[in-house]
């Protein structure tokens, strides 16, 4: 196997809802909520994917934007869903993270 084939970018099969879902992100000036508890899915979702480059570069820069790192974020959704269920209306039996 060539180091150019086995180094290739996989596409995710969530890429086109991830990617409207970044740009709202990107978007916001304030973050809600929802918006941090999206963040950090996205976060654990793309962490070490190999590929979705553009989405792991604009979850960086959310972060910035927001003026947060990794482990704030982290830290601030736990709280969020200690106290709430952010996803309401949505099925709860069924998780999105991967």
């Amino acid at each position: 196997m060539s180091q150019a084939t086995e180094f290739k970018d996989q596409q995710h099969p969530q890429w086109k809802l991830d990617r409207q879902t970044v740009d709202t992100l990107l978007a916001a000036s304030d973050p809600t909520d929802h918006n941090l508890v999206e963040l950090a899915r996205l976060r654990v979702r793309y962490r070490g994917f190999p590929g979705a480059r553009d989405i792991q570069t604009d979850l960086d820069k959310v972060l910035e934007q927001w003026d947060l790192t990794e482990a704030g974020l982290f830290e601030k959704t736990r709280q969020i869903h200690a106290i709430a269920q952010v996803y309401r209306g949505q099925s709860s039996k069924r998780d999105d993270w991967s």
